[in-house]
């Protein structure tokens, strides 16, 4: 089963965040591509879809670590090495400028 996420960045959505059998894929959204700021150095500013087998490193990089992330496997339930399924949970409360929601309507 696919897993999707709304990726924003100061409260704008920036793209969306896919992950399927193939692997993963990030998407800036069209709106943002006119005014916004890539979300990192390896994630430039484009039309194309970034398509990867492994999750992209700047996102890998949002989800807990250490204890905090004993603490979401163990209450939330997810495998410590599924760290989309975290990003996916734990989203909302990132810190910094970044929230990742998990997109439960199936519309983009």
């Amino acid at each position: 089963m696919d897993r999707i996420a709304k990726v924003f960045f100061n409260k704008q959505l920036a793209g969306i965040l896919k992950q399927t059998r193939a692997g993963y894929s990030f998407t800036y959204d069209r709106s943002y591509l006119a005014e916004g700021t890539p979300l990192s150095f390896n994630l430039p500013l484009q039309e194309d879809p970034f398509v990867s087998d492994q999750l992209f490193s700047f996102f890998d990089n949002l989800a807990a670590e250490g204890w905090l992330k004993k603490v979401q496997t163990k209450t939330q339930k997810i495998n410590k090495t599924d760290k989309f399924g975290l990003i996916l949970e734990n989203g909302k409360d990132l810190t910094g400028a970044v929230m990742i929601l998990r997109n439960s309507n199936g519309i983009l």
